[in-house]
């Protein structure tokens, strides 16, 4: 096999002295894909290790990839990922990917960190109460929004302005407040998640948007959307770049 010194550095990173089955069994698509994953598109953008491990890790979830979420979440330690980090991607995930998706990879997690010695359950990290969720959330909304967010509720008919109020406390009055990520992070797992569901072009404009409100330039997005490209494919890594540039032109 012709696997590049690169693509084994950087795989090495990551799981260290991990002897693959599929290499043994399907040799030349692990030279492919290890070469282009692990060297071809590793080599461009900005991000670093761990941010970038934590967006695949991210993209996982959305995905449905068990297996492979199973490998990123060791990756993800392997290279300094917190488990507090690893838990808020998960928690993060419920409100873009839904519960009856997400419960799966939460139970894998806990399995991984019951292995590694990691003790359950993770620290809590919420900073709102029932009182507070809806004040906070629209609060966290508005910075990452701005007057988005007012038009939203003016133009939401009456009938359907519930689900405003649930943006609003439930995605981001339950979520976004966390403590564990920074706003800039979750804001480019959230794109991430959306880039490998598929079919949500429009999110995917608004979160566009909203990482460019909150510190995430363009490079910083393709960068994100190339290195998810291996593993979610062409198509919707394709249409989410189409997104971008009629987001930021170029």
């Amino acid at each position: 096999m012709s696997i590049s010194e690169t693509a084994i550095k950087n795989h090495e990173e990551l799981w260290p002295n991990y002897k693959s089955r599929a290499m043994q069994t399907d040799p030349e698509l692990i030279e492919l894909f290890d070469n282009f994953a692990f060297d071809e598109v590793i080599s461009y953008g900005n991000l670093d290790t761990k941010t970038r491990v934590m967006m695949i890790l991210g993209s996982t979830i959305a995905c449905q990839a068990q297996g492979e979420f199973k490998m990123m979440v060791n990756a993800a330690l392997n290279v300094g990922v917190t488990p507090v980090e690893i838990k808020e991607i998960l928690y993060q995930s419920v409100p873009y990917v839904g519960i009856s998706k997400v419960v799966d990879f939460i139970y894998l997690t806990n399995e991984i960190f019951t292995e590694r010695g990691i003790a359950l359950p993770i620290e809590g990290q919420s900073t709102t109460t029932p009182e507070t969720r809806y004040e906070k959330g629209l609060k966290v909304q508005k910075e990452i929004f701005g007057e988005t967010v007012d038009k939203m509720y003016e133009k939401s008919p009456k009938n359907q302005l519930h689900i405003q109020k649930y943006l609003s406390a439930n995605c981001f009055g339950d979520y976004y407040t966390r403590k564990g990520l920074n706003i800039k992070t979750r804001e480019l797992l959230t794109l991430s998640m959306l880039v490998a569901l598929g079919g949500t072009e429009p999110q995917i404009k608004g979160h566009i948007q909203g990482n460019i409100n909150v510190g995430n330039d363009k490079e910083t997005l393709l960068s994100v959307m190339t290195q998810l490209l291996p593993y979610v494919g062409y198509p919707r890594t394709l249409n989410a770049i189409k997104c971008l540039n009629e987001v930021i032109p170029e």
